[in-house]
């Protein structure tokens, strides 16, 4: 059997449409008659679909067909195919007004703890007939396959190319320290900056984490700590703050994870927020992308 690629080039709809009828009604006449056509006609186009494929698809008698055992096959087949050909055009104007589709996004680890999900079910709520395929990923790479076209959403930190994307905000929350369990900073009352003075904190790589590796500088200027261990995903970074490798600023959704032997102290006094944004292509093309735009522009600010 042919795989539907190379079906649907060597056969015609007419011809497959023909032997479907033929097989249902065991006889050539009475088909001919429900397609409102003569016999001879049909015969020969049954044959030739049994030329085009090769084999031999029912066995003729004089008042009667039946299907051969490739011929049943077919037939599975061939109903399938009809079904996709009739379903076609109503799928295809479903897709341009955006009520069907696939939508791919991607999204940052810490992402996936706060908004995300909550905007997925809200998605799949309002517009259950998109798909959504995701993919974690770093900003940056999220940036690239939005440029490629592999992505059509993207969940990510900044900076971006605002000339070559929209963008609007989502999320912002306020950076935590993550700290060992019995450390001298561990403690439920917010923590003064300068209390990080000669500890050693686990820092983010600059490239690929490269958001929250400038923040982190920002918000310690003046400080001076014992750099460790350049890192690029949150959860690396508190699974070595359980091993006793370093104290770490990590956003405050990273606080839904609980690895054994950590702990969270918010920071004293007013600091710079960790900003989260959804980030597309100017003009996208793919309309089920606009719906789910339009939802995200009614989402209340958080």
């Amino acid at each position: 059997m042919t795989g539907d690629g190379k079906l649907s080039a060597m056969l015609s709809l007419e011809q497959v449409r023909g032997f479907v009828i033929v097989a249902e009604e065991g006889n050539f006449r009475r088909a001919a008659e429900r397609l409102q056509m003569t016999q001879p006609p049909l015969s020969r186009q049954i044959q030739k679909l049994e030329r085009d494929i090769g084999v031999l698809l029912l066995d003729r008698t004089q008042r009667q067909v039946e299907l051969t055992p490739a011929g049943a096959v077919f037939l599975a087949e061939a109903r399938r195919l009809l079904a996709l050909a009739e379903a076609a055009p109503s799928t295809a104007r479903l897709v341009a007004a955006g009520r069907t589709g696939t939508v791919r996004i991607g999204f940052t680890a810490t992402a996936g703890f706060g908004f995300l999900g909550r905007f997925l079910n809200q998605i799949s709520r309002s517009l259950p007939e998109i798909e959504l395929v995701l993919a974690e990923q770093v900003s940056a790479v999220q940036f690239d396959e939005l440029s490629s076209g592999k992505l059509d959403l993207a969940f990510a930190r900044p900076p971006f190319d605002r000339a070559e994307f929209d963008a609007r905000q989502v999320h912002r929350e306020p950076l935590v320290l993550a700290v060992p369990e019995g450390h001298r900073l561990d403690a439920p009352t917010p923590m003064p900056l300068h209390e990080l003075e000669g500890e050693r904190l686990l820092v983010y790589a600059p490239g690929p984490a490269r958001y929250f590796a400038e923040l982190m500088t920002r918000t310690l200027a003046g400080i001076s700590y014992d750099p460790a261990d350049r890192l690029t995903q949150v959860h690396t970074m508190l699974a070595l703050v359980a091993a006793g490798r370093g104290l770490a600023l990590v956003p405050d959704t990273a606080s839904h994870l609980h690895p054994d032997g950590v702990r969270y102290r918010p920071l004293a006094g007013t600091h710079e927020p960790a900003e989260l944004y959804a980030v597309w292509r100017r003009h996208p093309a793919n309309p089920a992308l606009r719906r789910v735009i339009d939802l995200l522009e009614s989402w209340p600010d958080s």
